[in-house]
Formats: structure tokens, C-alpha cells, sequence
């Protein structure tokens, strides 16, 4: 491909950049308004990203992707579906439950149109099979790259198109270093590649406690719910004694508080300085 087929296929994007503007912001406003995923005092969603591709990235992928088939101006819009991008995160990974059905919400209203099915990455045999139950298509990435992918559009025909991430804080730290050092072109270094998969072991394991912290707080809070007056489980049996009145502390006097020494308190005893001392300068 020729620097001007490529300048003008990146054209494309340029001319009508407004269009993906404005779906991209209303998908953000989708996920950042919808009551259920935003409740508190723990939302569903942690916190979202988005952005539209960078020109200089954009021919960067063109070039990439030639090597999947030919590129044209006619099915330009149709190879290139991350022209722009959102990413919505969450704490735990059973919260992409909801987020899955908030978006499989938006498509049987017919608000958006899937361009494909969606695919979660993910080489964990339990994420897979929890995605699986969705039901997600589950692919394994060679560079343990984990995500959930949904590319959406305003209606079948049109050439607008959005790529929607949803992943686990954890995820997002491991995707960001991955970014860094493997994106637009993968390293070379054969340490940093085993070092990376390490770290998406290590991720792996973060977000399952981060799963397990999280059921053992709910059974707790199901737990107390239904404890009443008794309080929490562990609490002892019965009220707490009623704290001792301000007044009586006040009354007891020279007596002290209870339980301590009969007499009065003895006088603090006066700062001696010692000879030749002064204030310290600073």
C-alpha cells in the first residue's frame, strides 16, 4: 500500500472523526448514568475511559491489519472497529455479570447494533467458564491479555462502530504495562515476555481474592442483617452497659475515676532547665 492510499484511507476516519465524537459520548454517558451499575455505597463501576484513535496509530493498524486481507475505502469501516474506544472497569469479576446485562439491554431495545458476538480473552480456566455462563465467547491470547470485548454500532448500516473493554482493575494495571512495552510493536525482549506472563499469573490471583474478600463481605453483612439485636456474629449476648454520665466523673471529685488510687492527683512536677539552657534555634 502506497503512503497516499494509506493518508487517504486514514481520511476516511478524519471526515467523519464528529460522528464516532458523539456515539463515543453517548456510550460513556450510558455507563457513567446507569442507575444500577453506579449505585452506591459500592457501585458496579469503578471508573471508565475512553478515546478516539490516534491518526498516527490509526496508520499504524491499517498496516497491521493488511496482513488479514486487503483494505479499501468500501470495507474500511468494517475491518477497523476500534476507531473508538471505551473502557469500563469494576473491583471484582463477577460484577461484569451486571455491566454484560446492562449492555445486552442496550441491544435488545435496538439503541445499539452488536458487530459481532462478543469475546472474552482470558487464559484463567475459571474466568472462562464464568464468562462462558454469560453466555461470552472465550478466546486465549498468547500474551495472557484478559478483557471482555463488545463492538457495537447505532444501527447495522452505519459506519460508526465502538470497542467496548470491560476488565478488573488488575486487569487494567497488567494491560497498561503491557501497552507500554509490547504496543504498537510486541518486545522482543524474551525476559519481559515471561516476566509479563508472571505478572498476569499474579493478577489472576489478585482478582480472585479481590472476588473472595467480597463474597465473605457479603455473607458478613447478610449475617449481621439477620443477627437484628443481637448485633454481629461474635458479639457477646445482650446490651452493652450504658456508659458511665459525664456528671458522675465530674462528681467523684478527688476520688478519681473508678478504679483508680483514693487522693488527689498529684501536682505535675515543675521544668527544671538546666543551667545555660535556651530555646532551640531552628
Amino acid at each position: 500500500m502506497t503512503g497516499g492510499e494509506l493518508e487517504a484511507l486514514a481520511g476516511l476516519f478524519r471526515d467523519r472523526r464528529h460522528e464516532f465524537e458523539i456515539f463515543r459520548r453517548g456510550v460513556v454517558d450510558y455507563f457513567s448514568l446507569f442507575p444500577e451499575l453506579n449505585a452506591p455505597p459500592f457501585p458496579v463501576i469503578h471508573s471508565i475511559k475512553s478515546r478516539l484513535k490516534d491518526p498516527a496509530h490509526l496508520r499504524d493498524k491499517i498496516v497491521r491489519k493488511l496482513k488479514d486481507g486487503p483494505i479499501t475505502p468500501e470495507n474500511f469501516f468494517q475491518r477497523v472497529t476500534d476507531l473508538t474506544g471505551v473502557r469500563v472497569m469494576h473491583l471484582h469479576q463477577k460484577q461484569v455479570v451486571p455491566i454484560h446485562n446492562a449492555i445486552q439491554a442496550r441491544i435488545v431495545a435496538k439503541d445499539w447494533v452488536l458487530h459481532e458476538p462478543p469475546t472474552a480473552y482470558s487464559w484463567d480456566p475459571e474466568s472462562r467458564a464464568l464468562y462462558e455462563g454469560l453466555p461470552v465467547r472465550t478466546e486465549i491470547k498468547e500474551s495472557y491479555y484478559t478483557s471482555v470485548h463488545y463492538l457495537v454500532r447505532p444501527r447495522a448500516d452505519s459506519p460508526v462502530c465502538c470497542e467496548i473493554q470491560v476488565r478488573t482493575l488488575f486487569e487494567e494495571a497488567w494491560g497498561e504495562i503491557d501497552h507500554a512495552i509490547n504496543y504498537p510493536t510486541p518486545t522482543q525482549s524474551v525476559a519481559c515476555r515471561e516476566q509479563l506472563r508472571v505478572l498476569a499469573r499474579l493478577v489472576s490471583t489478585g482478582t480472585r481474592l479481590a472476588d473472595a474478600i467480597f463474597r465473605t463481605w457479603e455473607d458478613h453483612v447478610v449475617a449481621w442483617a439477620n443477627a437484628g439485636d443481637k448485633g454481629p456474629p461474635g458479639a457477646p449476648a445482650g446490651p452493652p452497659p450504658p456508659a458511665e454520665p459525664l456528671a458522675a466523673r465530674a462528681d467523684a471529685g478527688d476520688q478519681g475515676r473508678p478504679g483508680a488510687p483514693a487522693g488527689p492527683v498529684p501536682a505535675a512536677e515543675p521544668l527544671n532547665h538546666a543551667p545555660g539552657a535556651g530555646t532551640r534555634q531552628t
